[in-house]
Parts: structure tokens; C-alpha cells; sequence
């Protein structure tokens, strides 16, 4: 099992980066060509909510993504460290506020930031926990045949 692991920091132009690392591991993994645009698609969502959650609540640590090769799968974990704003859509804001027009149009793009990867990725969870969230997807691959 190979993993390869990314850390960036969160600022928005690192996740084109990110896009394009996965999509290459994922290509080398043995992931189908036809199915390379959507993994693209699904780990920028991703990064991309974790960025803008990172930003939002100031944290400064890296994101993490996390690209594994198992012998039938490969998966992806994109990490944020916001605790609490994982699956369950904390509406809690940065500092304890909560309720703010800002803060409910946050919100409404990290659904439809989760929604875009639910509608992307077949094998798709999302979770949260006090150290960060965690959005964890997985594509099928095929047994690369070398050619002598």
C-alpha cells in the first residue's frame, strides 16, 4: 500500500496544486482516464472547503490530503483542523458568533460544496471530530498491465 501525503497551506491558489497531484497519483494508482476529471472535481471541493474553513475560523495550519493506493481502491483524505465543522455543518462562527447573514452564506457553500462531492464520488463520508474534519473518498481501480 502506497500513500502519498500533501500539506499546504490554506490559501486558495495551493488547491489547483493539489488537484493535479491527485489527479496523477490517482492516474498511476490505476484509477479508469474516464474517471480522472471527477477525482480532479471531488479533491478541489474538498480542498477547497477546507481552505475556506481554515481561513474562516484562522487557523494556520496546513490541510492535509492524504492519497493511498490500496490492491482494488484508491483513496483520498482531505483534513481540516476545525473541530466540530465537519459533517455535521457546525453553525457555530469564529470567535462564538453565530447567526450572521455571513455566516449562513458560509454555510450554505459548504453544503453545496459537500453536495458537488457527494454527486461526484460513489464512496464518499464525511466526518468531524474535535481535532478537525474529514472528508474520506475512494474510486475502484484496475490492474495496471505492463507490456514487455
Amino acid at each position: 500500500m502506497a500513500t502519498v501525503e500533501l500539506r499546504f497551506s490554506a490559501q486558495p491558489e495551493h488547491v489547483r496544486t493539489a488537484r493535479l497531484v491527485a489527479a496523477a497519483v490517482a492516474r498511476r494508482a490505476g484509477v479508469d482516464e474516464a474517471v480522472l476529471d471527477e477525482v480532479r472535481l471531488a479533491v478541489g471541493e474538498a480542498c477547497s472547503r477546507a481552505v475556506g474553513l481554515h481561513r474562516s475560523y484562522g487557523i494556520t495550519s496546513p490541510v492535509k490530503v492524504a492519497l493511498s493506493e490500496e490492491e482494488k481502491t484508491f483513496s483520498i483524505e482531505v483534513r481540516d483542523e476545525v473541530p466540530g465543522a465537519g459533517a455535521e455543518g457546525s453553525t457555530a462562527a469564529p470567535g462564538g458568533r453565530s447567526g450572521t447573514d455571513e455566516d449562513a452564506d458560509a454555510e450554505g457553500e459548504d453544503e453545496m460544496g459537500l453536495a458537488v462531492i457527494s454527486g461526484l464520488v460513489d464512496d464518499v463520508e464525511v466526518s468531524s471530530s474535535e481535532e478537525g474534519g474529514v472528508i474520506r473518498m475512494s474510486w475502484p481501480t484496475t490492474p495496471v498491465t505492463v507490456l514487455p
